[in-house]
């Protein structure tokens, strides 16, 4: 093992010279004295392309797992430069197919006995292939066509290799630089190994995939993929084959009467109601996870496939977005700022008018511009950047919810250059939030917290009436005065308490039985 960690560090080492990582490096300050012999010495290197392109190349050299590592680090834009950002984006996760044999061998394994005995019929030309899986398409016994995605063998090892390579380089960044130590690069490299070892258990990708499924189930807008749960494995996932057109196909789609303007804002919607509503979305969406539905009554619709990565977000995560893109909407960077604070993700002492100057300063010149033209992933983005001085905590949940609306908004404007995504949001954001205050939100959290709240009940005038009894610590005559006139009060604030929560569970129950 630790000669193959000595090779694997050869050749990064050798990838990153040969792409002038080193030079991007040396362009730190304290190093820029060592720049030119470094250049001197390595005359022969062609560095005309941009860092980022340079970045991005070595990364495909290196392999899948370096790719799937440029993809995340693309997503932390609040962290990166936007060039690298930008370049990262552009990572695909295409790698060449790995040999039939291994497949059938996964499969017998897992099945324990014969592929040929376990379906009808199996393709042994793959549909699909990626850095940890790929997909073979087959029918089972009774005929239903599916897909059957296979873990690619020994990928264990080679992740294992890869990541404690990456760690390493990040304790090092993190000694030799306090800027590196600002990004926490460790910090980095353990989220990266969290999202990967999620996607080596095929059958939390099938939970995720008949979660999105179960949320879906009636929409005219999305489908997703049944699992086949009596054939999936940690291994294997055998799940329903869904027959459209990717997303990137322009042309096809096209030629199949899509209508463009009418599936960019049903991107939007799907994406706003998966956040908003379900508070679960499909974190991956680049165009090789998104096909369209061309044929009967499902014409048009969206396909998602490939449920490894989702992301969720509380209730408290849902009203921070939408109150912040309302503010956005009507430019009250004041209600940005109180909504930071609010979160808890700024220090609770911030002086508002300070965040909000901060905040006017970076989005002021964002909003100078047709609404059409502004992204709202950008906006948030920006909006992270200008609170990062006030050592706002940016959660990992958002950071794949900005990644997801830049897929979203790229692909929506793709399709149809006139795309307001603003305009398509506001409404969306403007409902939800008149859903979640009011009379009609209040009795529905009273309905659903009515049975804890019956059951509490027969113990709530005991336990008060302990509370309320507990003798005060010892102290001054006018203190205990005092403490025994608050215990008065609180008595009858207790009793006026309880009878108003009777009353609430009865008005909730009562329609109920009767």
């Amino acid at each position: 093992m630790q000669g193959m960690r000595i090779v694997r560090l050869i050749r990064i080492g050798s990838v990153a010279i040969r792409f002038g990582l080193d030079d991007i490096v040396l362009s730190h300050e304290r190093l820029r004295v060592v720049r030119p012999w470094a250049q001197r010495l390595l005359f022969w290197r062609d560095l005309s392309a941009p860092r980022a392109v340079r970045l991005r190349l070595a990364l495909e050299a290196l392999g899948p797992i370096f790719v799937k590592f440029g993809q995340m680090l693309s997503t932390r834009r609040d962290l990166r430069p936007p060039d690298i950002a930008d370049e990262l984006a552009k990572l695909q996760d295409d790698v060449p197919p790995f040999p039939v044999e291994e497949v059938v061998a996964t499969l017998t394994r897992c099945y324990g006995k014969p592929v040929d005995a376990v379906f009808a019929s199996f393709d042994r030309t793959p549909a699909a292939s990626a850095s940890v899986a790929q997909v073979h398409f087959a029918a089972l016994p009774d005929g239903t066509p599916v897909a059957v995605k296979v873990l690619r063998p020994g990928i264990d090892a080679v992740i294992a290799n890869d990541l404690a390579l990456m760690q390493t380089a990040a304790g090092m960044l993190e000694r030799v630089s306090a800027e590196a130590r600002r990004l926490r690069p460790r910090e980095v490299v353990r989220e990266f190994e969290k999202t990967l070892r999620d996607e080596l258990d095929l059958t939390r990708e099938a939970a995720n995939c008949s979660q999105l499924r179960r949320n879906f189930e009636y929409s005219p807008l999305l489908l997703v993929p049944e699992v086949h749960w009596d054939y999936t494995s940690e291994a294997v996932l055998v799940m329903q084959r869904m027959a459209g057109i990717p997303i990137g196909r322009v042309d096809e789609l096209r030629a199949a009467g899509v209508d463009f303007k009418r599936l960019g804002r049903t991107g939007v919607e799907i994406f706003f109601t998966q956040v908003f509503r379900d508070g679960y979305f499909h974190a991956d969406m680049h165009p090789g996870n998104i096909f369209v539905a061309v044929g009967g009554a499902d014409h048009g619709k969206y396909i998602a496939l490939d449920f490894g990565i989702m992301g969720t977000l509380s209730e408290r995560d849902k009203s921070y977005l939408a109150q912040n893109f309302l503010a956005f909407f009507r430019r009250d960077y004041r209600r940005v700022a109180t909504a930071h604070i609010e979160s808890g993700w700024v220090p609770a002492n911030t002086r508002v008018d300070e965040l909000e100057a901060e905040i006017r300063v970076v989005l002021e010149p964002v909003f100078d511009r047709p609404l059409k033209e502004i992204s709202l992933a950008r906006v948030l983005i920006s909006l992270f950047r200008a609170s990062r001085r006030f050592n706002v905590e940016v959660q990992p949940q958002l950071t794949l919810l900005q990644k997801t609306l830049l897929a979203v908004e790229g692909l929506g404007r793709q399709l149809d250059p006139d795309l307001d995504l603003w305009v398509t949001a506001k409404p969306f954001l403007e409902r939800w939030m008149q859903d979640q205050i009011g009379l009609p939100a209040l009795h529905r959290r009273l309905l659903a917290e009515a049975p804890y709240i019956v059951a509490a009940l027969p113990e709530l005038p005991r336990l008060v009436h302990q509370k309320l009894l507990a003798p005060p610590p010892a102290s001054d005559a006018v203190v205990q005065a005092l403490a025994q006139a608050q215990r008065t009060r609180n008595r009858w604030l207790a009793v006026v308490a309880v009878l108003l929560m009777l009353v609430a569970v009865l008005l909730i129950v009562r329609p109920q039985i009767g």
